[in-house]
Parts: C-alpha cells; sequence; structure tokens
C-alpha cells in the first residue's frame, strides 16, 4: 500500500520577514551558480507573502511572476531586482569566502 504525502513547500514555513531574509541569504550563497536555488527561495517567499500583493507591487502579473520564479523559469535581471525590491530583501556583493573563491577560479 503506497503513503500518500502531502507536498513539502517551503513557502509555509516561511512566517516573518526574518525568516524569508535568512532563508533567502541562505539560497543566494548555496545557489550552484545558475541562480535555481535564488529563483526558487524568490517564489517560496513570493508565495509566503503573496503573490497578488506582488503583483501589484512589481507590475508584474500574477502569471508572470509564477512563470518567472518557477522550476522553468528564467526571469531576467530586471525582474529578480523588482521582486527583490519589492519584498524588502536586498542583493548585495561581497568577498567570497577563501574557500568559495578556490573553487570558483
Amino acid at each position: 500500500m503506497a503513503e500518500n504525502f502531502p507536498r513539502w513547500d517551503s513557502a509555509d514555513y516561511l512566517k516573518t520577514d526574518e525568516d524569508m531574509a535568512l532563508y533567502f541569504e541562505i539560497c543566494t550563497a548555496d545557489d550552484p551558480g545558475d541562480g535555481s536555488l535564488i529563483r526558487s527561495a524568490l517564489g517560496a517567499i513570493s508565495r509566503a507573502r503573496g503573490m497578488t500583493q506582488l503583483a501589484r507591487d512589481t507590475g508584474i502579473s500574477r502569471d508572470g511572476l509564477y512563470t518567472a520564479l518557477s522550476a522553468e523559469g528564467n526571469p531576467s535581471f530586471a525582474t529578480i531586482l523588482k521582486v527583490t525590491r519589492a519584498l524588502g530583501l536586498a542583493l548585495h556583493g561581497g568577498p567570497l569566502a577563501a574557500a568559495d573563491a578556490k573553487s570558483n577560479a
């Protein structure tokens, strides 16, 4: 007999602004270099906050946001900036840790 499990969604566990910011920071640091983890994190945070309001704040349709932030999505950098700003998140640069710098060289 097969067991049925509900689909796990990280958005269900992002309750506070601090939760969302820390989740985004970790996903940004752990992204494999293709943006997939950042895109996934922004999708989860967007769902946790409310996609309808985010659509209003960014000027991007709900469907457009769902598509751009999906696993198959390929959002432009402008879209990423609009979404992060609307969510109150900061994209920031800094030096890579020594181990990261060596593995990326």
